[in-house]
């Protein structure tokens, strides 16, 4: 018979400002470069890219929780799921008002770059500017809010 403790996963969410999120869950979704793998506990030992995309843990109480995450790693091994995500935020703390910010700012960004306007001294990077639109428009995904 299987243990209490086998029956769960601990997952630890990390970004570059600290610990997002750690708790006991029943199964992660994570969203790899392959494509969505779904872990359950006693999981084979894994490593995997994460895309950006939306982490999802069922916790013991039957409640998903949803995670805005940037591209990262997720370390799979011994009942214990580490991710660590260059952002990561969850569903419920996305400020929606800052995510349209971002999205206005970035597609400004790059119309001036591609028309030929960026002001002397400033300097657009436009894959930068193409990956902070991906990350604000799947926080917004994830957020259940429409784009407009």
């Amino acid at each position: 018979m299987a243990s209490e403790e086998s029956l769960h996963l601990r997952l630890e969410l990390v970004a570059p400002a600290g610990l997002v999120f750690e708790g006991d869950c029943e199964m992660v979704v994570l969203p790899a470069a392959t494509g969505e793998i779904g872990i359950l506990p006693q999981h084979a030992p894994l490593v995997a890219q994460l895309n950006i995309g939306r982490l999802r843990a069922l916790r013991a109480d039957g409640e998903w929780l949803t995670f805005a995450v940037a591209e990262g790693f997720a370390k799979v091994q011994f009942n214990k799921v580490i991710v660590l995500a260059d952002a990561a935020e969850e569903a419920s703390q996305i400020d929606i008002e800052r995510v349209r910010r971002s999205i206005e700012r970035a597609t400004q960004r790059l119309e001036m770059y591609h028309q030929g306007t960026v002001p002397e001294g400033d300097y657009v990077d436009p894959y930068r500017e193409q990956l902070a639109l991906r990350r604000a428009r799947n926080r917004l995904k994830v957020a259940g809010v429409p784009e407009k």
